[in-house]
């Protein structure tokens, strides 16, 4: 794979430029090595060219999250919401930085992310006119205030093409704030969709932690290429009667 690195005021920045010069560009904030496996699980489908751009040295609890929060759990910290600043680093520097390395502008330019980086592109979708398509991958949407700033905001910028997927078991859960996940959401996702938006919301077998490579590169599968190309991805298919 080819592979161009730089930094960005701390962040890592990984680039893997698509063969076509105006291929999509989509852009995952994860963990170092991550957006690698990722790349390869979705070549291995023959899925339509893409430049990845992954972001990692995240402090998440401050970089994905909106606002401040209270602790999700007994032993973390509490969220210190520093996402708008992250947001204009991604769009000011990273962004410009990482497409100055293609041959030409992508065609279009999306956003993905797992957990609260699910959360993050769900945000970005609101607060930036930026990203045309997005995946929120077990998604935190069950952060405080999400939901409602979602369906508040969510005029802002209506993306082509949204994608929504939880794992069976993660609202099955002592702690009363994710529990909130899976209601939140299917009404954001049933949101996106009321308003004309291409979106799909899938309930994956398993718990939080069950196939997050392969999960994310289904949901950039269906981002590039739709249903048929999600399909091809080497996962657990989803539980029947559960994507709207």
């Amino acid at each position: 794979m080819l592979l161009h690195t730089f930094e960005a005021e701390g962040k890592s920045v990984c680039l893997f430029p698509g063969r076509q010069p105006d291929a999509p560009a989509l852009y995952l904030n994860t963990f170092p090595g991550e957006g690698e496996r990722v790349l390869r699980a979705l070549r291995e489908t023959g899925c339509a060219d893409f430049s990845l751009v992954a972001v990692s040295n995240l402090d998440w609890n401050c970089d994905m999250a909106p606002w401040d929060a209270p602790p999700a759990f007994a032993r973390s910290g509490p969220f210190t919401g520093g996402a708008q600043e992250y947001l204009g680093l991604l769009t000011q520097k990273i962004i410009p930085l990482a497409e100055g390395q293609l041959a030409s502008a992508p065609r279009w330019r999306g956003i993905a992310g797992y957990s609260m980086a699910g959360l993050f592109a769900v945000y970005a979708l609101c607060a930036a006119d930026v990203f045309s398509r997005a995946a929120s991958v077990s998604g935190s949407l069950w952060f405080p205030g999400m939901r409602e700033y979602v369906l508040s905001h969510g005029r802002c910028r209506l993306p082509q093409r949204i994608y929504f997927s939880l794992g069976s078991r993660e609202s099955k859960t002592r702690n009363p704030m994710l529990q909130r996940v899976a209601q939140n959401t299917q009404e954001i996702a049933a949101f996106y969709r009321g308003q004309g938006v291409d979106t799909l919301f899938e309930l994956n077998p398993g718990s939080h932690f069950d196939h997050p490579d392969q999960r994310t590169a289904r949901s950039i599968a269906w981002l590039l290429d739709g249903q048929d190309a999600a399909r091809q991805v080497r996962c657990p298919p989803p539980a029947e009667g559960t994507s709207i």
